[in-house]
């Protein structure tokens, strides 16, 4: 609960500290005293952005300290995850608004963000202003209020994970399908890359390895060919042995007559010799060099098939290997995305067959829980004066969403024998007020959160409907703390703790104070409240019996 409220340089409130209670503290002041400057200094410590306006003028910043008491466990719990220590079941919350526009934010003195205010304000405090009257207007909110009400929230969770999987699976899903049309388009290609490739039975490095041997069988033709010729010019007719046979039969008879002719026959029968040996020599070097014709056309057909591909890909028949390699490997992939297609599709209809049950379930859930919502909030308008009202939950079927299946709206029949109708379309701001209390008294018992605020609940009513509003805010007050905001005098007169915010003139500048009352100045300022600023003894006497009434509800 809020203990205590420390309070400097924020607007006209200059310094101030306000002692508060467990049950119901009620604050009451002429209107401008200052109300609503208490719940701004109570949103700022709960993390609410702050404007630097509302640093007094003339000072360098504002300050407002929370004391917090009685912690519940979840609360403990959730400060220890934030590295914060608790003690003895107490935090007190500080913000600095500085008048630049910066602020400071602490919990027992560390240094602390204004996330982490909000989301252990919104553990330890709810408030309820005018504005939140709204949430009636929205019929968006409506099921969110009824679940609250339930107060069991298994179902919805577990129904929204099955929910959010159906979605990430069917998002997938689509994703593959919008890629289908290029996937296809990509198979055809790579599965001629394949097929093209693939025929060829490649290694790396073969064009290379051809070519040379192809360079080498041509080298071997010419080679052939010379020594043939070669041969064939020492060795055929009239080649140069016949010639040089010829010659020697020429001078052979010559041989005895001249040493000189002698000796060159010598010499041309070791020419013949040596032409001979020679002509054998290049024969043994052409039998050696000989082709293999048939290998000679498998090169040339095998280069031509792989340089069709090669000019085809722009490639050499190293990197159509990699090629080759690389279509294989990304075939398999996008085959195996068609599988994942499949076996996504049926992983949808499983999990759309399994959220439509839970969705059932959940329906059915809400379908109980709004009669008894119903019966209950009745029961409290009742109470609250709306004794003809009659309440009745719309809950209809629809398109499947994050939080069901279903559709909830509240409608109200505030005058018995009319059809019920859309709260957003026939309640006043008196009959929001009282519904709002309604909800917020039947569900006061859901949740662990210890304080609630109201600010100016009462708007819009009057009469025995204000008193009933007081009697509600001081039974809730029995399990909660509340504090409160108003200018009635039968809901002030409920106060277990009442605290009187008054506006005065300081040294020539306004001065807002805020004094907690006994029982003499409670009388005096419901007095006040009923007749004006000089009230008559009879209203003074009024005052002091409506109080007395008051203290034995």
């Amino acid at each position: 609960m809020l203990k205590e409220l420390y309070i400097k340089n924020l607007a006209v409130i200059r310094e101030t500290t306000i002692p508060l209670e467990k049950r119901l503290n009620i604050f009451t002041g002429e209107t401008g005293a200052g109300k609503s400057i208490l719940i701004n200094g109570i949103n700022a410590v709960l993390g609410q952005r702050c404007s630097k306006d509302i640093v007094r003028t003339g000072c360098d910043k504002a300050v407002i300290t929370a004391l917090f008491t009685e912690l519940s466990p979840e609360v403990c719990e959730k400060l220890a995850e934030l590295g914060i220590d608790c003690g003895e079941n107490e935090i007190s919350i500080s913000r600095e608004i500085n008048a630049d526009g910066g602020s400071v934010a602490r919990i027992n003195g560390r240094s602390a963000t204004a996330a982490m205010l909000k989301e252990i304000g919104s553990m330890i405090i709810n408030i309820h202003g005018q504005h939140d009257n709204q949430i009636l207007l929205d019929s968006q909110r409506h099921m969110e209020i009824l679940d609250d009400f339930g107060g069991d929230n298994s179902l919805l969770e577990e129904y929204r994970v099955t929910f959010r999987e159906l979605q990430i699976t069917a998002r997938r899903l689509g994703e593959l399908k919008n890629q289908e049309k290029s996937r296809i388009e990509r198979t055809r290609y790579l599965s001629e890359v394949v097929k093209e490739i693939g025929a060829l039975d490649l290694r790396a490095g073969e064009d290379d390895e051809l070519e040379k041997e192809l360079a080498a069988s041509e080298n071997s033709q010419r080679i052939i060919a010379a020594i043939g010729a070669a041969v064939n010019a020492i060795n055929g007719d009239e080649g140069a042995n016949d010639i040089i046979a010829a010659a020697e039969s020429e001078i052979s008879s010559l041989t005895d007559v001249s040493a000189e002719i002698s000796a060159l026959y010598e010499r041309l029968s070791a020419v013949e010799i040596e032409l001979s040996d020679i002509a054998s020599e290049l024969e043994k070097i052409a039998d050696k060099a000989e082709l293999n014709t048939q290998r000679v056309d498998f090169v040339r057909r095998r280069l031509n098939d792989i340089n069709k591909v090669s000019k085809k890909y722009l490639a050499d028949s190293t990197e159509l290997v990699k090629m080759y390699d690389s279509a294989c490997e990304e075939l398999t992939r996008l085959e195996g995305s068609n599988d994942e297609i499949k076996l996504l599709a049926a992983k949808r209809e499983e999990l759309l067959h399994k959220v439509t049950e839970q969705a059932k379930a959940l329906y059915d859930y809400r379908e109980k829980v709004a009669e008894r919502f119903v019966s209950r909030v009745t029961e409290e308008l009742e109470f609250l004066n709306m004794a003809g009202v009659v309440l009745a939950v719309r809950h209809e079927k629809g398109k499947l969403t994050v939080s069901g299946m279903d559709t909830v709206e509240f409608l109200i029949s505030a005058n018995r024998g009319e059809e019920p109708k859309p709260i957003a379309k026939i309640a006043s701001g008196g009959e929001l007020s009282r519904v709002m209390l309604a909800l917020k008294s039947v569900i006061a018992d859901k949740d662990s959160i210890d304080t609630m605020i109201f600010d100016e609940i009462d708007t819009g009513v009057s009469g025995k409907a204000a008193q009933k509003i007081g009697i509600k805010l001081k039974e809730i007050g029995k399990v909660r703390q509340v504090i409160c905001v108003t200018h009635l005098s039968q809901i002030a007169v409920m106060a277990d703790n009442h605290l009187m915010i008054e506006k005065n003139i300081v040294d020539g500048r306004t001065e807002t104070t805020v004094t907690q009352l006994d029982f003499s100045g409670k009388t005096a300022e419901i007095a006040r409240i009923m007749g004006g600023d000089n009230p008559g003894s009879l209203v003074i006497k009024a005052a002091e019996d409506e109080l007395r009434k008051a203290s034995e509800i």
